[in-house]
This record gives structure tokens, sequence and C-alpha cells, in this order.
């Protein structure tokens, strides 16, 4: 019998990960700026994140992707993470959180 995996608490861990990463630019971590779309995890522990950036030339545009990759694969029930980067939508300050924007003084 194959156990089930408890997706939404290894989706808790890996959110808490992607909390730990920031922006380089803005003092706000990648998930409550609204940076990331979509968090897959399949049966063998396989994760996809797709992601995007603030703007398409983004100066970390080559090694956020890498970071959150290497991050998310430390987690031990992780086998493997993808990262992919979209850029559609395209992101908007309206996809950041109530923390990011009071963090930033827009509210």
């Amino acid at each position: 019998m194959e156990t089930e995996i408890n997706t939404q608490e290894l989706g808790e861990k890996i959110v808490r990960v992607l909390k730990s990463i920031y922006d380089p630019e803005i003092p706000v971590d990648i998930y409550e700026l609204g940076l990331i779309y979509d968090v897959m995890v399949n049966t063998d522990y396989d994760v996809k994140i797709l992601m995007t950036l603030t703007t398409p030339n983004c100066p970390v545009a080559e090694s956020l992707p890498k970071e959150v990759e290497d991050k998310v694969k430390t987690l031990d029930e992780v086998k493997d993470c993808e990262v992919e980067i979209t850029f559609d939508p395209p992101w908007t300050q309206d996809l950041m959180s109530e923390e990011a924007k009071l963090e930033l003084g827009m509210l």
C-alpha cells in the first residue's frame, strides 16, 4: 500500500523556505512579493515552482531561480526541484501580500 504523501504539510515547508529568500532590491521575501505563482509536488516528491521576477531584466534573473531550487532541495522530503520562470501574467504590485505592502509603506 502506498503511503499518502502529505502535500499540504510539504507545501507549508516549501513556503517557509521561500519566505527565507529575499529580492535583493526590496526588503521583502519572494513569497510575500507575489513572485511565486504555483508550487506543485508530485508523488515522487519532485517539486515544480512556477515563479516570476519583478522585471524581465531583473539583476537576479539567473541567480534567484537557482537559489530557490537549491534551498527547496534542502528539505529532506524533496527529491528534486525545478523552477520555471514566467512573465505571464506579468508581475504587478497588486500581487504583493498586505504584509509586503505594509513593509514597503504602500498601505
